[in-house]
């Protein structure tokens, strides 16, 4: 059976751009185009509306992009499962994470499982942790390395593989605006430092909420995805950041910072796999998720 209509349907459908999707599927733009008015004519309705500049889902396209994600995502499922009973795997997992996780996990992750299933092909997505978790929700990702939010979504499983405490940090140099003491906040000492957060996620609730304790708001110097963009901003001496201890550590710019020994500590950060539930009925999921050892 001859899959690649929906494939190709799915990828127009997520990145809106011929160019772009003609590249992901690794066909010309005119096969990718003739693809998808085949399966128009087959299904006797536009699934796009497209000029010179834009690409939209027409309403059809939406109901027809459940459909087209489901039947493969089914199609998928029994054919590993037959290969599973010839004692063959084979196919693709695509995997989202932040770069540090990419390097701090990945090589214990998958370096047996690799061995294991030399047939599975990794595809690595690397990018701000706060879009792990909706990525696979959306089913544009099969699994996430990611942390652990205070309340997991319906649907998705997560092992955890390791906790980091969320930590405070300061550049080295001296500055009139950090904390003279940090283990006594006040919001005296803390109205005025200008703070460099994430834009979304854990670690940003957690802040958020560690100054509302103090009846303040943070003063937001700036707003950047992903975590090690606030090291380097941080060691630049444009304010003070809140990120996980594993990522400083694995930080290459580790030495021009400090860490304030602020209290209350902020809670830890639990990262771990998450996938969704309905996707462990794939052979080849199942087969990655066993390969993880969940960590108390």
């Amino acid at each position: 059976m001859d899959m690649r209509p929906l494939k190709h349907f799915l990828t127009l459908a997520d990145t809106l751009h011929f160019g772009r999707a003609s590249e992901a599927c690794h066909v010309s733009p005119s096969t990718l185009s003739r693809s998808i008015q085949q399966l128009e004519e087959s299904l006797g309705v536009r699934l796009f509306e497209r000029d010179n500049r834009h690409v939209a889902l027409t309403r059809q396209g939406h109901s027809f992009h459940a459909y087209a994600r489901d039947t493969l995502e089914q199609w998928e499922q029994l054919r590993q499962s037959l290969m599973r009973d010839a004692h063959v795997l084979t196919g693709e997992i695509s995997i989202y994470c932040s770069v540090t996780a990419s390097y701090s996990f990945l090589y214990d992750l998958l370096s047996e499982f690799r061995t294991r299933y030399p047939g599975i092909e990794l595809k690595l997505h690397t990018g701000d942790p706060a879009q792990a978790m909706p990525r696979v929700l959306a089913g544009n990702e099969d699994m996430a390395i990611t942390s652990r939010p205070r309340q997991l979504p319906e649907g998705l499983a997560f092992k955890s593989l390791t906790r980091s405490p969320l930590v405070f940090i300061a550049p080295h140099d001296a500055h009139e605006w950090v904390p003279a003491d940090p283990r006594t906040p006040s919001a005296e000492q803390w109205r005025n430092v200008p703070m460099v957060l994430s834009e979304s996620g854990l670690s940003r609730e957690v802040s958020n909420t560690w100054f509302k304790a103090l009846g303040i708001s943070p003063r937001i110097y700036a707003q950047v995805a992903g975590h090690e963009a606030i090291v380097s901003m941080v060691g630049l001496g444009f304010g003070v950041g809140v990120v996980p201890r594993i990522v400083l550590e694995a930080s290459p710019l580790s030495e021009r910072v400090r860490i304030l020994p602020v209290k209350p500590e902020l809670p830890h950060y639990d990262v771990g796999l998450c996938v969704l539930n309905r996707r462990l009925r794939s052979p080849l999921i199942q087969a990655l998720w066993d390969e993880v050892a969940e960590r108390g």
